[in-house]
């Protein structure tokens, strides 16, 4: 079984696929320290160094260039599994608040139909899409994007587009994160199962805070927290910590041991960003009492310089005892979304807590800067999702 990687980024989606046995042919992204990323995590997985260095394309999807690169890998070859999310900003509900066009001319709008493309030209079996759940509402030319998406994916293959059976949330696979996405599943026609059968085949193992409010916890497992991230991790204050340290957790969760083998000696990627005194006062009030900033508004004005009705989220705490709010990319301009809750390290997330929090193995070592480092965690798909989507697809192709 093999797979290919589109916009795959640092291969969060990739991640899952390898877990589940399957073979990359091609990873295609546009940034090179997300590049260097899968490089190096396909050494680490034994494939070899000629294979990587040509099957790894760092290029423009929009180049002509780009796609006769990727011809002369796959010439030839069958496709089992096509997966990618074109980068989404331009659909995303943020993005679009935040433009006063609602992003309607941002180029990346129409980044999919090179996905499409790619899908037309090489026929796999399967294909995963994935897009943020705004995908559904967006309207950048004027008109509802999401049902062309389907409409020129249906041509060859059998699609569902039924928002309840599309949208994922990643806390349902077992990460520690509330993160809805849309994944489109489709199927080529000519296959003897359906799209549908894909989708029910995806074992949704955890329940949510919500389904735990709602009383519908029947048959599944607690959802997993930031605590069963991150609370074995080396405390820093602002400033502290190395890309790469001798590690030894004391002791680990069931969590922890699905992402780190006991053999593991190291930690890498976990520093932790400088802030003036006044984040760290703000941070370390925050956190000790789980505040927002109107709260802190109401006892320390002098530390709030953004109106709190219009910017309450913009300072959050993650809370030890809930899944991580969604990690975003925005994390690599601040990281005021994802105030650490131990209020005696005053500070954010680091790049490998961010990576907890997104379910990726600790071996996995992310390339580049620290700001790049915080872009590629933001962007992935959480690899133990992905493996869930990976393992339903096996059951009917392997």
């Amino acid at each position: 079984m093999n797979f290919i990687d589109l916009f795959s980024g640092c291969g969060g989606f990739s991640e899952g696929f390898y877990k589940e046995g399957f073979k990359s042919l091609l990873h295609v992204d546009f940034d090179e320290a997300s590049c260097q990323s899968i490089k190096h995590r396909l050494g680490q997985l034994k494939y070899p160094i000629g294979e990587i260095e040509s099957s790894v394309i760092c290029g423009d999807l929009t180049l002509e260039q780009t796609h006769l690169e990727i011809e002369s890998v796959l010439h030839g070859k069958q496709i089992d599994v096509l997966v990618g999310g074109p980068p989404c900003q331009s659909f995303s509900t943020v993005g679009r608040a935040q433009d006063k066009n609602s992003m309607r001319n941002d180029p990346r709008n129409y980044l999919f139909k090179r996905y499409l493309d790619i899908l037309e030209k090489y026929r796999p079996k399967v294909f995963v899409f994935e897009n943020v759940s705004g995908l559904l509402t967006a309207k950048p030319g004027g008109n509802f994007i999401f049902p062309e998406i389907v409409r020129n994916m249906s041509e060859h293959y059998d699609v569902v587009d039924a928002p309840d059976t599309v949208l994922l949330n990643s806390v349902h696979y077992g990460v520690p994160q509330e993160r809805k996405r849309v994944i489109l599943i489709g199927v080529r026609k000519d296959l003897s199962f359906k799209s549908k059968d894909v989708y029910n085949a995806i074992r949704k193992t955890h329940y949510s805070p919500a389904m735990e409010r709602s009383g519908e916890t029947a048959g599944l497992k607690k959802y997993r927290t930031v605590k069963d991230a991150i609370s074995d991790l080396p405390k820093l204050q602002p400033g502290q910590g190395s890309n790469n340290i001798l590690f030894t957790p004391k002791s680990q969760n069931k969590y922890l041991k699905e992402l780190r083998s006991s053999k593991l000696k190291y930690l890498l990627n976990h520093v932790a960003r400088s802030h003036n005194e006044k984040d760290q006062e703000r941070y370390r009030i925050l956190a000790k009492h789980n505040w927002q900033l109107k709260d802190l508004a109401e006892v320390r004005p002098d530390l709030v310089h953004h109106d709190p009705k219009h910017f309450g989220n913009r300072y959050t705490v993650q809370r030890f005892d809930l899944p991580g709010k969604t990690v975003v990319a925005h994390l690599y301009k601040d990281g005021n979304l994802f105030i650490h809750p131990d209020s005696s390290q005053n500070r954010t997330f680091t790049v490998r807590e961010a990576a907890r929090v997104q379910s990726f193995p600790d071996d996995f070592e992310f390339k580049g800067s620290r700001t790049n480092q915080f872009k590629q965690v933001g962007n992935a798909v959480p690899p133990l999702m992905a493996g869930e989507i990976a393992r339903a697809i096996k059951l009917f192709i392997s």
